[in-house]
């Protein structure tokens, strides 16, 4: 049961980080979204489960900072897969 809560809160942290950089103004992927003020809200809606469920795994505050964490991780690392994907080589 635990590995299945901390898989979800995982993923949901990270696609939270994913739907917020795809509704930024900075994302690089060619293939931007149509709507970017509904991707900003499904990744904040994605956050707050993602801090529910850390909270629920891990107590109040090692939660958060498990949910920051993550998602500061995957706020970085987004960028820099962006510029390594093949779309945003051709556009060079």
């Amino acid at each position: 049961m635990e590995l299945a809560l901390e898989l979800s809160a995982l993923i949901s942290t990270l696609l939270s980080a994913l739907a917020l950089y795809a509704g930024s103004r900075n994302c690089r992927w060619t293939p931007r979204p149509k709507h970017p003020h509904r991707s900003t809200r499904i990744g904040l809606a994605l956050a707050v489960v993602g801090l529910v469920l850390w909270m629920r795994l891990l107590g109040g505050g090692a939660g958060l900072c498990a949910m920051l964490g993550t998602w500061m991780l995957g706020m970085m690392a987004l960028p820099y897969l962006a510029l390594r994907s093949p779309a945003q080589k051709e556009s060079r």
